[in-house]
Order: C-alpha cells, then sequence, then structure tokens
C-alpha cells in the first residue's frame, strides 16, 4: 500500500550572497574561468582561517523563521570528513549536533486526497558548498577527472524533513512549496537545473505488521522535478519488488540513471560516525542575540500563502487562478503590475495563465525575460474591450507581440486585423450563410437552438474571426425570425 511508502527528504540551497560562507571570493561562478574565484580559504591552504559570512546567517534565519523553526541561540560549527577530490580541505565545515534551527514544519495542500498535511522539518543548518569534478571522456571510456574549486565555499543551507512523507507526489508537492518559499524570502533563486537547489532522498517501506521503519536507501543526482518524481517512484517499487521476493532491502547510496529509468548502485551508505565530526577549532561558537531574530522577523517578505489570500480578496480571483498565480513569484509580480491600469482581473489572469505561459513555456523563456511586458498586454486587452479585435484576432496579435516584441496597436494597423463592427455588412454575410444552409436553419426555428452556433461560425469564417460574435449571433436571431 501506498501508505507504507517512508520518504524523508534532505535538501541543499545555495544561499543569495555576494561572497563565500568563510571568504571574500565572489559567488558568481556560474560559467566562469575554472578556479577564477579561489583564495587560500576555499581553497584550504595551511594557515588560511574562515571567518563567518554575516550575510549568510541573516539568510538562514529568514529561512528557519519562515519554515516555523526553533533558532538555537548558540550555534556550532563542526568538521565533517570524507576524502573526496572536489573537497580541498578533506572535510567540509557544517553543522552537526547543534545546528541553526530544529523542529520546523512546512504545511503543504494535496489534491488527492483534498487534504492538508504538515510535513515536519527536522533540523535547519549551514555548511560550505564543495567543487565540482569534471569528468572527460574519449571514446566513451574515462580519461581522466578534473576539478573546478569556484563552487568550493558557495554558503549552503541544509533542510532535512522528518520521514513523513508517504509518495512521490507528496515529495513533489513539499518540495515545489518549498522553493517558492526560498524564491519569495529572496535567499535562494531555486534554480534545479544549474544546482543552487538540490535533493537527496531517503526512501523506506514500513513493515506491515510491525509498523517499523524498513531499511531506507538513499538517492542522489536528480536534478529536476521530473527526476525526482520518477527516481522515487522507480526506488518504491524497486523496494517492494524485494521484499515481495523475500529479499532484503541494503542501506546503500545510488543515483538516478535518467537514460535507463534505474536507480544505480553507488556505495554503501554511510553513518554519522563515519564522518568523524568534531567542532571546528578555528570558529568560535556563534550566538544569536533574540533582538536579531526579532529584526529579521518583523521584515520577512509577504510570502506565497499570504499572497494568495490576498489575490483571492482584493483581485476576486478563485482559489485555483490564485494559487497558479503566486506559485513562481515573478508571475504574480507580472499579473499585480499589469493589475495596476487594468481591473478586469478574471480576464487578465486567464491571459496570464494562458497565452502567456503557453508561449513562455514553448520557448523557454523565464517570466522575467517575457518579451510581452505586462502594460503591452494591458494594450491588448483593452483593444478587445473597445470591440477594436476579436478574441480570436487578439489570440493572433498576441503571437506576433511575443515572437516581435511589438505592440498591440502598432500590429493591429500593420495587419488591419480589426474587427467588422459595420451591421450593415456584417448582415449582408449573414443573409448569405442563411440562404446557403436551409436546413440549418429549418432546425433552429424548429427548437434546436445549438444549430445556431454553426451559423456564427460560418459568418465567422467568411469575415476571418473580424465580425463581433454578439453582433452576429442576435443579427442571425433577427433575421430567421423574418424568414
Amino acid at each position: 500500500m501506498e501508505s507504507n511508502t517512508v520518504i524523508g527528504l534532505e535538501i541543499h540551497i545555495q544561499l543569495l550572497t555576494d561572497s563565500k560562507i568563510f571568504c571574500n571570493c565572489s559567488t558568481d561562478y556560474i560559467d566562469r574561468e575554472p578556479n577564477s574565484h579561489t583564495c587560500p580559504v576555499c581553497l584550504g591552504l595551511p594557515g588560511a582561517l574562515p571567518v563567518l559570512n554575516k550575510k549568510v546567517v541573516e539568510l538562514a534565519l529568514k529561512t528557519a523563521l519562515a519554515l516555523n523553526c526553533h533558532i538555537n541561540r548558540t550555534n556550532i560549527f563542526h568538521r565533517k570528513h570524507y576524502f573526496y577530490p572536489d573537497l580541498p580541505k578533506g572535510y567540509q565545515i557544517s553543522q552537526h549536533d547543534q545546528p541553526l534551527a530544529v523542529n520546523g514544519f512546512l504545511e503543504i495542500e494535496m489534491e488527492e486526497p483534498l487534504e492538508n498535511k504538515k510535513i515536519r522539518i527536522n533540523r535547519i543548518h549551514m555548511e560550505e558548498d564543495a567543487g565540482k569534478l569534471i569528468h572527460l571522456e574519449k571514446d566513451g571510456a574515462a580519461v581522466c577527472s578534473l576539478v573546478d574549486y569556484n563552487r568550493s565555499g558557495i554558503p549552503l543551507l541544509e533542510i532535512v524533513t522528518e520521514p513523513d512523507i508517504q509518495s512521490p507526489q507528496e515529495a513533489i508537492v513539499f518540495l515545489q512549496k518549498l522553493r517558492n518559499i526560498v524564491q519569495y524570502l529572496g535567499v535562494c533563486d531555486g534554480n534545479l537545473e544549474s544546482g543552487s537547489m538540490r535533493c537527496d532522498a531517503n526512501i523506506s517501506i514500513r513493515e506491515e505488521n510491525s509498523g517499523r521503519l524498513g531499511t531506507k536507501t538513499e538517492i542522489k543526482n536528480m536534478n529536476s522535478f521530473k527526476a525526482i518524481k520518477e527516481a522515487l517512484d522507480y526506488e518504491v517499487m524497486r523496494q517492494r519488488k524485494l521484499i515481495e521476493q523475500g529479499d532484503k532491502v541494503s542501506q546503500e547510496t545510488r543515483r538516478w540513471d535518467e537514460e535507463s529509468g534505474e536507480t544505480v548502485f553507488m556505495r554503501s551508505k554511510e553513518r554519522a560516525q563515519d564522518y568523524r565530526y568534531f567542532p571546528e577549532p578555528d570558529l568560535l561558537p556563534l550566538t544569536i542575540e533574540q533582538s536579531w531574530i526579532d529584526g529579521i522577523k518583523k521584515n520577512i517578505p509577504e510570502l506565497p500563502a499570504e499572497r494568495k489570500e490576498r489575490f483571492m480578496v482584493d483581485y476576486h480571483l478563485s482559489g485555483y487562478d490564485a494559487n497558479r498565480l503566486v506559485e513562481v513569484k515573478p508571475l504574480g509580480d507580472y499579473f499585480e503590475k499589469a493589475a495596476k491600469s487594468y481591473n478586469n482581473y478574471k480576464k487578465l489572469a486567464n491571459w496570464i495563465l494562458g497565452e502567456l505561459l503557453h508561449y513562455l513555456g514553448e520557448e523557454n523563456i523565464g517570466m522575467e525575460k517575457s518579451p510581452v511586458s505586462p502594460s503591452a498586454l494591458v494594450g491588448l486587452l483593452k483593444l478587445i474591450d473597445q470591440d477594436v479585435i476579436s478574441v480570436k484576432i487578439a489570440k493572433n496579435i498576441f503571437e506576433q507581440m511575443f515572437k516581435t516584441g511589438q505592440s498591440a496597436a502598432v500590429l493591429v494597423q500593420n495587419s488591419g486585423f480589426t474587427q467588422i463592427s459595420n451591421e450593415k455588412e456584417i448582415d449582408g454575410i449573414i443573409r448569405i450563410v442563411l440562404r446557403d444552409n436551409p436546413e440549418t436553419v429549418q432546425d433552429f426555428a424548429s427548437g434546436k437552438e445549438k444549430a445556431i452556433h454553426f451559423l456564427v461560425g460560418q459568418v465567422m469564417r467568411h469575415t476571418k474571426g473580424r465580425a463581433q460574435p454578439d453582433m452576429v449571433l442576435n443579427l442571425i436571431k433577427e433575421r430567421i425570425t423574418e424568414i
């Protein structure tokens, strides 16, 4: 049964600071010359001492408060030992038994079954990121591995949930909501593809008779919500099959192989003692004053749940529309900018969630780089309201706006696609349509009301969608009564 599935998540988010967690090196490392953003501290050279970045703590506190955590007033940093080539010191500065925050929660809304569920957060702690390995191949075989330390020392926040998640779909809903929150807070851009938000998952199957937790496996190497969902689905299925066959599930770390669609063994799972934690001797314990916590709490911005409620009240939107608009902060910002000069909020939401998102998705363009600005969309909608163009023409015009960046007014003027509102001109076309479709006219006259939609469609076809639909409908009814 699905209820026997047990999932816990470990999420790493890169914090949006200008410099690294323990030195002044730039965090702008994407697409930079390898090893160009390094110094003796982040390279772990002898005698180099770390100094904690205050901004890292502020962003970490903001996140912990938004996730309803208890803040530990005294924090201790630890050395976590594991000898990977992407860790130049041979250990990672992290936090172990006295982390930044504990005992939080995040409430998620599930559609099936329709319920709110509280996912507990075990802990949140600060640490430094490792470097990045680049594997070179020739003719499909590994030749050598290079290492880029530009990412080494980038500030990370690790968020660890309790094993409260009971399905892969719940995991996705939780991660999407968490990403939404950190984006609204401005602490992380939430980009899974670039690695600024990363997720490892621990999965086990609860024993049906005893109710005890089964042996868990950890999955790594998932860089999209799609990959996370597929990896979790596969691993749950794999473990169930092993149990059904009477085999044991091994405690191990596995990676997701997107090509084969399978989780693949990496190594046996480490335990806490394997890391040989001990307090970092080069960093004093961090004391967090209550006044600092209170000041950050006052400056936490409006979060998605609050924004959704405001959209429903201020703009009279449905829960569904409001929820979709606040899912990504730039999307909600776009709507609010447009709403300042256009008060048909439902129509505005429909165009943003429909046409705009369709073309952005088709071209894989982020909301911030939309070629159609909020004011440009409003200009198009006002042309519809003024009966200058029909909705059908507007959709064609919108496509051209998206491709060219030109305004609706310019495109309408250049194309000549204005709506026909001349009653005499439309009336002439209607008479032709009625003459050519006597059976449909008779069907409508005998009570088959849906028949009139065919006649309206024929008029719209003759006018290439430029006739006013309401005028066409009313005129057809008038002319049929005259026959």
